[in-house]
């Protein structure tokens, strides 16, 4: 008996309620496939991302965490995507300082009209993260099965 032992990264989406959420209804909608090992967290705004939210799921054994919110400008709450850009773009260096490889984190712009496009970045994300392999650096070993 043949085992298939192929690794399957673990995705965190966060994404906004009004624009990437549509989005990725919209594809799913549309039948566009994107992998099931993406996990769809909604959140009123991008900005609402908390940067501990992106360790603690690195530390609960995510090999990846994507950020999606409206285009810059587009903003249900005006500027909150600006301020959710400003603060991934350090967090981003504290990983690196950290030793999280960049392939690991990613921010998009996905408007809820991008059904499309929504499914086309998470296929791309989770190649991306299946090359890098399994995220060892943050886990925290209670959080296995």
């Amino acid at each position: 008996m043949q085992v298939n032992n192929e690794f399957k990264p673990t995705i965190v989406a966060f994404c906004c309620n009004w624009c990437s959420y549509a989005g990725a209804d919209l594809s799913g909608t549309n039948r566009l496939n994107y992998p099931a090992n993406v996990k769809i967290i909604r959140v009123p705004c991008s900005c609402r991302v908390n940067p501990m939210f992106i360790l603690r799921a690195f530390q609960r054994g995510a090999d990846g965490v994507i950020i999606c919110g409206c285009h810059p400008g587009d903003c249900h709450y005006t500027t909150g995507n600006y301020y959710a850009r400003r603060r991934m773009t350090l967090l981003f260096s504290m990983l690196d300082y950290l030793g999280i490889e960049k392939g690991r984190t990613r921010v998009e712009w996905v408007s809820a009209a991008e059904g499309a496009k929504f499914a086309a970045t998470m296929n791309e994300f989770v190649e991306t993260v299946t090359k890098l392999g399994e995220n060892k650096r943050l886990e925290d070993l209670r959080c296995k099965n």
